[in-house]
């Protein structure tokens, strides 16, 4: 039987306003939470370094091995709002153990494919699997720790794992394939899955909406469609930019797609998406936070491997070394995030948090041809800091005030901005990057450009949201 949607893991009225404190069971249930978000986040990156050994084995030549990410990256993104209504509609965590062991078994199959057909169409069904995680994951998460200290820590937590997840994932895979193939990160994914399964169903609450459900199919169709024909224009473009006529016109479809989804969504009964909500100020502010941020951050880490191996002849070793140091301090900003947010405000944390980000990555402009390896790992690292600090201010910014039947649903435009921006930031700067003259000019381009973006972002979003909680006026 679904639980009553206000109930917390600690009762609606244990805490007290400004009590911080976890329970034991409620530390196991964001333990079983994160443990997701980790595994979903690290199978966004630990295939990347495999990518060539995997082509030999499986024969998949240069052109396709793009595949590998997009096969992911296309069901991952262009389901999770969907998916996130359906939680909310049916139950979250019934879909969220559904989507758990579609992953399991997907990962299974990638780790035991014997031909391309068989790899992608695992890698496929994992991003179908992903989708159906992490929103019901955050929706579990928004409703079971009430508003407030405690949801502010637990997305602290969340968000930091999130970004550990996949430097992680980019370490480890290069580490992984060297000593035990490329199976094994496939391997490892299952592992997680069979874990986190084995403990989630003892501990998560079950919650939903509790009227008759209604599913918006015009809606559905509209907004899926164009999702996928926009990931999969931006992804193809990050391998063969913008110039192919069928990337133009898939890029254009999925536009109008989007642009009919809101005309469907402004005269649906039961709309997929309530309009009211898109133009609050905190959930439309707050996921431009989040689209720049993820997007901006994501082409950073795309032209410093690029810098760091093309430009100075760093082994991927050395480079993982850089990254896995940009990890650590992104795990120390995530244990003081949740405490900034408690002192500051959530909306002087995130603007603090995108100009502090912008303002780092303008310093990496100091790169040399010769030297900059030093350089390159302390600015990279205080931006990620900041970087995650705008990615725990932005959840919490749009997630805040909004009753929990429609948690689902902000989530899920949040996880579906996490994704979005992950796909769109390479595609946008990084073929600048290869495509210029000189490698270096390229990267410096992109640079500036990332600069300057994240620190007008930061000065809209002041502008739009203002810099006062209203809870904490």
């Amino acid at each position: 039987m679904a639980i009553d949607t206000h109930t917390t893991i600690n009762g609606p009225h244990t805490a007290a306003p400004h009590d911080d404190r976890l329970s034991g069971r409620a530390k196991l249930v964001l333990f079983v939470l994160c443990a997701a978000q980790f595994m979903v986040a690290l199978d966004f990156s630990v295939l990347n370094v495999a990518l060539p050994a995997l082509g030999k084995d499986l024969g998949l030549g240069q052109s396709a091995l793009q595949w590998a990410v997009t096969a992911f990256a296309l069901p991952s993104g262009g389901f999770l709002l969907l998916f996130g209504r359906i939680a909310d509609l049916f139950g979250r965590k019934k879909l969220f153990l559904t989507g758990l062991a579609l992953f399991g078994a997907a990962s299974l199959l990638a780790t035991l494919a014997w031909n391309p057909a068989s790899f992608l169409t695992g890698r496929a069904l994992q991003g179908l699997g992903a989708a159906v995680i992490v929103p019901t994951g955050m929706s579990l998460l928004t409703t079971t720790f009430a508003e407030g200290p405690l949801r502010e820590k637990a997305l602290g937590i969340s968000g930091t794992l999130l970004s550990l997840g996949y430097t992680t994932g980019m370490v480890l895979g290069g580490v992984m394939t060297d000593t035990l193939g490329w199976r094994s990160t496939m391997g490892l994914l299952v592992a997680f899955a069979v874990v986190v399964l084995a403990l989630a169903p003892g501990l998560l609450p079950e919650s939903r909406t509790p009227e008759r459900p209604r599913l918006d199919v015009p809606g559905a169709v509209t907004v899926t469609g164009g999702l996928l024909a926009v990931i999969y224009a931006l992804s193809t473009a990050a391998q063969r930019g913008f110039g192919g006529a069928d990337v133009r016109g898939t890029l254009l479809g999925g536009l109008v797609l989007l642009a009919a989804f809101v005309v469907v969504e402004s005269r649906a009964s039961a709309p997929l998406i309530s309009l009211p909500m898109l133009r609050r100020r905190t959930v439309a502010w707050g996921n431009l936070g989040g689209l720049v941020t993820f997007s901006m951050m994501s082409s950073v880490v795309f032209v410093l491997t690029l810098y760091l191996q093309e430009i100075l002849g760093l082994s991927s070793f050395e480079t993982g070394l850089i990254f896995g140091v940009q990890g650590v301090a992104s795990a120390v900003a995530g244990g003081y995030a949740a405490r900034l947010i408690g002192r500051f405000g959530t909306r002087r944390v995130l603007v603090g948090s995108l100009l502090g980000q912008g303002l780092f990555v303008a310093a990496l402009l100091g790169l040399g041809t010769e030297s900059g390896a030093l350089l390159a790992t302390v600015a990279v690292s205080l931006a990620s800091m900041c970087h995650l600090g705008a990615i725990i201010s932005y959840g919490v910014t749009v997630t805040s005030g909004v009753p929990n039947e429609e948690q689902g649903l902000a989530t899920g435009l949040v996880t579906t901005t996490q994704q979005v921006g992950l796909t769109v930031g390479i595609p946008l700067l990084g073929v600048l990057a290869t495509t210029q003259a000189s490698l270096f000019g390229g990267v410096r381009t992109v640079l500036a450009i990332d600069a300057v973006i994240v620190i007008a972002a930061a000065a809209l979003v002041a502008v739009g949201l203002g810099l006062r909680d209203r809870a904490r006026a």
